[in-house]
């Protein structure tokens, strides 16, 4: 599926990649019809190595943190001794495809239902061109990354020696976004996405009959008044101008065939979402607190397990800035979305932007095939932006290390 024109622009850059589209849609496709749940990417990594194989990519390792690999591309010099990394995501989720068209999921149960075929298809893109090209004085590394989907992937390849087998000096991913229109390219300085802390509750009550409720201490009323209680941590406590969200979503106790039984325990689960550490600390502090009292003043029992497990995305000044200078090349200013909102979702590209300065991008695409967001059962990734995003990547590499006038 060739894209038009003004889903692409003019840069030499996106011609040279748009002479493999079809190619590239194929692959896309390909990866599709064949997802995978993280740590678990195996087809996938013998597609993107074969392909890597096929452009000529010479150093190709598997096997960093798990599944992952990366890939190196060395320039045509190395005298600034600089190496930058690009990342793309290789995972599926665990759902049930409802689109009819040829390229659907032939694995009942997993769907790429959030673009990961696309971001790994755009980085091939990209290799397949900087290998050809080499317009650049440094070393490119290429991490096709797994498990990114709730499995903490990025840390994995991290804990692995990512960065000291790959130094970087800067890091970059992207992530498609149905909100944005196609060809359109966001970035900016500072939070991108929310850090995702797992919450949960404990209440330890007394057991008894619901006819008799005066003879127990009912753990689902004290559960009640705590899942009430914990909106006010951000409405009284979050400053209007940072942003976090509480959201117990799951409570667990008793049994729905003994309308009269008053369980011993009840179980709350939610998320917490923050962009800011000392708004972190704050609501863990002041939940455990709020439980804690809550559940005394029931004579029942509370504690709470406060799991930290995605940090914030926060793009760094310096290759955020950089990162727009890019794509404004590639689409124009008036293309290139400089504001975008933060989202509260997250992302584990943070552990990443941890060890090393870099940035995270938005890529436009339009609602696409299925005309919804991004984990909908309808979802597709839009095949007009492979060449866009593969020469974003491509223009980091060129532009960040550039070869000597």
């Amino acid at each position: 599926m060739n894209a038009p024109e003004s889903y692409l622009g003019q840069h030499p850059a996106i011609a040279s990649i748009r002479a493999w589209h079809d190619e590239l849609t194929t692959i896309r496709r390909r990866l599709h019809r064949n997802p995978e749940l993280g740590f678990e990417e195996h087809f996938t990594g013998d597609l993107v190595a074969a392909e890597l194989q096929r452009y000529g990519v010479g150093e190709i390792h598997r096997g960093v943190g798990r599944t992952g690999l990366v890939a190196v591309i060395r320039g045509r010099r190395d005298d600034s001794g600089r190496r930058i990394g690009l990342r793309a995501d290789m995972d599926a989720l665990p759902m049930h495809e409802e689109n009819d068209f040829e390229h659907r999921s032939q694995r009942p149960g997993l769907m790429h239902g959030c673009g990961h075929d696309g971001h790994t298809t755009m980085l091939l893109g990209a290799a397949r061109q900087l290998a050809i090209t080499r317009n650049f004085d440094g070393v490119a590394h290429l991490i096709f990354q797994p498990g990114e989907e709730g499995f903490g992937g990025a840390q994995a390849m991290i804990d692995d020696g990512l960065f000291e087998r790959f130094p970087c000096d800067a890091v970059y991913a992207m992530h498609n976004w149905p909100a944005l229109p196609p060809g359109t390219l966001a970035v900016r300085p500072g939070p991108m996405m929310a850090a995702a802390d797992r919450v949960t509750i404990t209440v330890e009550g007394k057991g008894g009959h619901g006819a008799h409720a005066y003879l127990a201490i009912d753990p689902v009323l004290v559960a009640a008044h705590i899942i009430t209680a914990a909106q006010s941590i951000v409405s009284r406590n979050v400053s209007p101008i940072d942003s976090a969200v509480v959201s117990l979503c799951s409570i667990e106790a008793g049994n729905s065939g003994a309308m009269s039984v008053i369980p011993r325990e009840a179980r709350i689960v939610g998320t917490v979402r923050t962009f800011r550490r000392d708004t972190q600390d704050m609501v863990e502090q002041n939940l455990s607190r709020l439980c804690t009292s809550i559940a005394e003043g029931f004579g029942a029992r509370a504690t709470v397990q406060y799991e930290r497990i995605y940090p914030a995305t926060i793009n760094s000044r310096d290759e955020a800035l950089f990162a727009q200078r890019v794509a404004e090349e590639l689409v124009g200013a008036h293309k290139l979305v400089r504001d975008l909102e933060p989202s509260m979702g997250s992302e584990d590209f943070a552990f990443m932007l941890q060890k090393r300065p870099g940035a995270y991008f938005r890529i436009g695409q339009g609602t696409g095939t299925g005309g919804c967001f991004l984990h909908n059962a309808c979802y597709d990734f839009n095949d007009g932006i492979l060449p866009l995003g593969a020469a974003l990547f491509v223009r980091l590499i060129e532009r960040g290390m550039p070869l000597p006038a």
